[in-house]
């Protein structure tokens, strides 16, 4: 005999939260309402309530479900490519694929989910611009092994050239959104690239026998 507590849960939860994802990265976090999420997700207030918590708590997850999925590219390219130069092209070049994809809302759902905020949101703005500092500073961070490992010289300006292709995919992800095609993106990245700075002089070879 089945214990008292509730009534059993009804619907895939996998399922209901990638819908909900969708709302979030479509609308925003603001302009995404309860009535709205649960019309997307296919159940009712309580069954939301019941089974993520709040609106707040249903997007927490619905950010990390993008990281592991759709938004998973820029780590695997940072991780997977051994140089500074090819882990961001790499990244750029995914980014025109991802950013336009037709099976799913267009740009990054961390760069536009909470581009319009009122005051009383300013903790999910947080949440999101960490997430955009890590991008920012994990590619940072591959620049100064280029340039610790002499790829690149020491005068590259790490810093600098991480927040310049930081910018780059934001501005890709706005301009998906307003309609740009990916082969348009694949235009950005590839001139994008092209400031990417000359690498080290490397030493001559020894000539001697």
């Amino acid at each position: 005999m089945r214990k008292a507590g509730g009534r059993p849960r009804n619907f895939d939860r996998r399922t209901a939260l990638e819908q909900a994802l969708h709302q979030f990265w479509r609308h925003g976090y603001e302009a995404t309402s309860i009535a709205s999420l649960t019309s997307a997700m296919g159940i009712n207030p309580p069954s939301l309530y019941g089974a993520f918590g709040d609106k707040r708590q249903l997007f927490n997850e619905a950010v990390q479900e993008y990281g592991r999925t759709y938004g998973a590219f820029t780590t695997r390219a940072l991780a997977e490519e051994t140089t500074a130069c090819a882990a961001i092209g790499r990244l750029l070049r995914e980014a025109a694929r991802e950013y336009t994809d037709p099976s799913h809302p267009p740009g990054c759902m961390v760069i536009t989910a909470a581009t319009n905020c009122t005051p009383t949101a300013e903790d999910v703005q947080r949440q999101l611009r960490d997430r955009r500092e890590e991008s920012k500073q994990a590619m940072r961070d591959k620049i100064t092994a280029d340039v610790d490992h002499g790829r690149l010289p020491v005068t590259v300006d790490a810093e600098g050239l991480a927040t310049f292709y930081a910018a780059t995919l934001q501005g890709m992800s706005t301009q998906a959104c307003d309609g740009a095609a990916r082969s348009d993106l694949e235009r950005v990245a590839e001139l994008a690239m092209s400031a990417w700075p000359a690498p080290a002089p490397q030493p001559e070879p020894d000539a001697r026998p």
